[in-house]
């Protein structure tokens, strides 16, 4: 039987220097989720109502426009005319959705665009080079994880069936290559056990194929696309391990290679590029069960995790987003009792320090992040215990 499973971000980040956009995928719910703690909009209504676009002031949150439902365990990816995609994800009784909506940043408001064929959470969104979004696998109501895919067009805001994976999947990663291939990697199986399998997807026939293997099968992991074109896989659950293990995916060899341990295994966390190429891993739950206040730094070309800082709390289900000067915006996440967080906190590589910035508006874990243009971060949904959100917010860093 299909396990429901304990939840991480959605992190969306174009790094400054990569030039690629590249996403990482919320996990699935521990519970059913209890009634909103927000009204959600009228189901007749398009859209909902405009709110002002005024920007906060730096290093603050201000609550934006509301989303046309509440969701978690969602994606969001931003598209090439710098809208965002809202995809899926769970409402407050549990239930799978199939329903998408696009915020406009311009004029601060959420409206409804197509759904999906199929109902998903816990799946992954890709935004392709020629501008459509790959939506792909997730967890359904009583199914096993699936293996199907869908493309959004945004020219006609409408989802179209895809290529079929080679096995279902919830709560694996799948991350753009340079070559315009995405690599789709791990998961949970039908019995909750981490698979080690992987495939590309290749835009121009619809189609995936299986590449290598990882070394080690794992879910709630995170793949961060390298300087060089690699993809570093970090931590994850396997068969019930909590990972402390890494990986490195190179596409010109179609295989996978270990690199390096962390000094805290983990799952759950969040990783972001930073400009100098090295990677930041944040936070996550240990093999305990317990919120990490840890972080870690990975390089490349050594191949070896360090400790560096530690954040100003413990977060597990927190999102991690690289702003254009080079410092990382944490924020929310949820604490052992499972309750939202309101706090976030800005990492300076420079120092290797975290120091607390503005609270959100909405305490929230599970929500997703998005580096918008002109440098502001979107905040949108998530979980505060048994609440599922469809409050949104913007952070000016």
């Amino acid at each position: 039987m299909f396990m429901r499973l304990a939840s991480a971000t959605v992190v969306l980040a174009i790094v400054a220097g990569c030039g690629t956009a590249v996403a990482t995928p919320n996990l699935g719910a521990p519970t059913t989720p209890s009634p909103s703690g927000s009204t959600p909009a009228d189901s007749a209504a398009a859209t909902t109502p405009a709110a002002s676009p005024i920007l906060p002031a730096i290093g603050k949150f201000v609550a934006t426009g509301t989303m046309t439902a509440p969701r978690a365990y969602d994606t969001a990816t931003l598209l090439a005319d710098g809208r965002v995609l809202i995809v899926g994800g769970q409402d407050p009784s549990g239930a799978t959705l199939a329903t998408a909506e696009v915020f406009d940043p311009k004029v601060g408001r959420f409206s409804k665009t197509g759904s999906m064929k199929i109902a998903r959470w816990g799946h992954t969104a890709v935004l392709l080079k020629d501008d459509r979004v790959l939506i792909a696998g997730g967890g359904n109501e009583g199914t096993a994880p699936l293996d199907s895919s869908e493309i959004y067009s945004p020219a006609t805001g409408a989802f179209a069936p895809s290529g079929k994976m080679s096995i279902g999947r919830v709560n694996h990663t799948a991350t753009l290559l340079g070559d315009g291939r995405v690599l789709v990697t791990g998961g949970a199986s039908d019995s909750g056990d981490g698979v080690s399998s992987a495939e590309l997807f290749d835009p121009a026939g619809g189609k995936f194929t299986v590449t290598g293997s990882m070394t080690a099968g794992r879910w709630g992991h995170t793949a961060t696309l390298l300087r060089d074109g690699r993809v570093l896989i970090v931590g994850g659950k396997g068969a019930p391990d909590v990972l402390g293990s890494a990986e490195i995916y190179d596409p010109a060899a179609g295989t996978f290679t270990a690199k390096g341990s962390m000094e805290t295994p983990r799952w759950g966390q969040a990783a972001a590029l930073l400009t100098s190429g090295l990677v930041l891993v944040t936070g996550g739950e240990d093999v305990n069960g317990a919120p990490l206040q840890t972080a870690e730094l990975f390089d490349p070309k050594a191949g070896t995790f360090t400790g560096t800082g530690s954040m100003t709390t413990t977060r597990f289900g927190h999102s991690a987003t690289t702003l254009a000067s080079g410092v990382v915006l944490i924020a929310g996440g949820v604490d052992s009792s499972d309750a939202g967080l309101a706090t976030a906190e800005l990492f300076d590589p420079t120092g290797g320090t975290f120091t607390a910035t503005g609270s959100l508006a909405n305490a929230r874990g599970h929500q997703t992040q998005t580096l918008l243009a002109g440098g502001v971060v979107l905040i949108a949904g998530g979980t505060d215990g048994d609440l599922v959100l469809d409050q949104a917010e913007i952070y000016q860093p």
